[in-house]
């Protein structure tokens, strides 16, 4: 039976949405129906479609008192958003339906696991104490009961000395023999992030299992929204520690996102970590959550969005965040490779190249512009024998605004730079990444869909994203050289 709460954001977020003009947001990019969206939830494939869920709260552009709103897709492209799925309305979940996942139940019927939690008051003068929770509900696809049961995990169920009020984000899963397993977020006696592993035979009564992965105070503290599948030979911890410290070109974004890569003990049920590194170089990515595709493929999707970037909006916009684009994963030399999906490709038209463009200096080329746009460059040095100092491109321009992505080859050093691209506010504007020195040759493509983009290096050995508020008629591109360039340019219109 639907709540009075969670008719009241249904009926909402409908007249909301009726007045948001389908332009003033992302083309092929997921946003809210209205209001405020963080971390992806409950990503999977259910009745055919894919569904992804999201933490929401349709009431302002501000984040409040989580809800999940709710959207499917055939494609990963193009969503439809159904109404609200979960709101806080019962006493586990009073104060937030906070991160979680999806599973199908051999009857046919979709579970959604998330964290409930409750804000207790504390002594005079001390913090709200927050107690966090595991529950479930359980639905068709669009409507959602909350199991009776709830919650199904508590502090009773995690080791001892573990953080009671950081203990979140389930990533539930069906194995191949008809048993569940889920990791769950943590932090251990030392204050320091630990992913808890759980198996189920139904989804609803679990049991803990161990300790899959320990911090030690390496990659910041909590580690949110954790995610562990098997991908080419490897096994795949995804984590969002919040408070890092930078490490070089690595970890820069304080909240920000780690990829571990290694095996999985099945005897202690451990993970092996063999090799770390940033999932995203730029300034907006965090919460990522994969899907198995029917296909095979293992995909992912972020919020792209900081927690220390949310001072940049449009102005006087009802609607707040939105999601990456699903990238493809895959290992390679030890790292995690990402790749927009290939149902982007099928969405291109007016196609524009240019091979072998030589200057130095300053140019524009021809029908290279949009804020819809697939666009690859190729640079390499103009003279082997003196490689230009820096390579950039302006993207996104008019005579007010612009965004940069630009090149050192003598320290292979790659730059996103959004200052002149809206913001009122002096927040971040700039990341850096060190990517392998080829003598001057790289090659990256650029996915801009109106207020974002999304830079894959190399194949997809990096990636750099950012959101980007100007008007949608700043839609130049502009290369600059300090040296001989030779430059190759493909572009493509995204039609959605």
């Amino acid at each position: 039976m639907t709540s009075q709460i969670l008719r009241e954001a249904r009926r909402y977020e409908t007249i909301a949405e009726q007045a948001i003009p389908a332009n003033a947001k992302p083309a092929f990019h997921l946003a809210p129906r209205a209001g405020w969206m963080n971390d992806p939830n409950g990503f999977s494939y259910y009745k055919g479609q894919y569904h992804l869920f999201y933490q929401y709260y349709p009431y302002s552009t501000k984040w409040g008192v989580m809800h999940w709103g709710h959207a499917v897709s055939d494609d990963l492209l193009h969503w439809k958003h159904l109404p609200a799925a979960l709101a806080p309305d019962t006493l586990p979940d009073r104060d937030g339906c906070f991160s979680g996942s999806a599973v199908e139940l051999p009857d046919g019927r979709q579970l959604l696991m998330y964290t409930g939690v409750v804000e207790q008051p504390g002594m005079p003068g001390e913090q709200t104490d927050s107690i966090q929770t595991q529950c479930a509900a359980i639905g068709d696809g669009e409507d959602y009961e909350k199991y009776p049961g709830n919650p199904i995990l508590t502090d009773a169920d995690i080791p001892e000395g573990s953080s009671k009020n950081d203990f979140r984000d389930p990533k539930a899963w069906r194995e191949p023999d008809g048993t569940y397993r889920c990791v769950i977020g943590n932090r251990a006696a030392d204050g320091s992030g630990q992913l808890l592993y759980y198996s189920s035979e139904d989804a609803l009564h679990w049991k803990f299992e161990s300790v899959l992965a320990e911090n030690h105070d390496r990659f910041g503290s909590m580690w949110e929204c954790p995610d562990f599948f098997p991908l080419d030979g490897k096994r795949v911890v995804l984590i969002s520690p919040q408070d890092m410290l930078p490490e070089g070109f690595e970890y820069h974004n304080g909240n920000g996102t780690v990829a571990l890569i290694g095996s999985f003990d099945e005897q202690t049920k451990t993970f092996q970590e063999e090799t770390d590194h940033a999932i995203d170089y730029g300034i907006d990515f965090y919460a990522p959550q994969t899907i198995l595709t029917p296909d095979g493929r293992r995909v992912m999707i972020g919020w792209m969005q900081n927690w220390d970037t949310l001072a940049i909006k449009m102005p006087k916009s009802s609607w707040y965040g939105q999601m990456t684009l699903p990238r493809e994963l895959s290992i390679q030399s030890g790292r995690l490779y990402q790749w927009p999906i290939r149902e982007l490709e099928q969405m291109r038209s007016n196609h524009v190249a240019y091979q072998g463009v030589r200057f130095e200096g300053e140019t524009t080329l021809s029908g290279i512009r949009g804020r819809k746009v697939d666009v690859t460059i190729t640079i390499r040095p103009g003279d082997r024998k003196n490689v230009y100092k820096k390579f950039a491109v302006w993207f996104g321009e008019s005579d007010k605004y612009h965004t940069a992505i630009s090149y050192r080859p003598y320290g292979s050093v790659l730059k996103i730079d959004r200052k002149f691209s809206g913001s009122r506010r002096a927040v971040i504007h700039q990341r850096r990444c060190l990517v392998p020195d080829h003598g001057g040759e790289l090659t990256f493509r650029m996915i801009l869909d109106r207020y974002s983009v999304e830079i894959f290096v190399n194949g997809g050995e990096q990636t750099l994203t950012a959101t980007m508020f100007t008007e949608q008629e700043s839609d130049g591109f502009r290369f600059f050289a300090d040296g001989k360039i030779s430059m190759d340019v493909e572009k493509y219109d995204l039609i959605d």
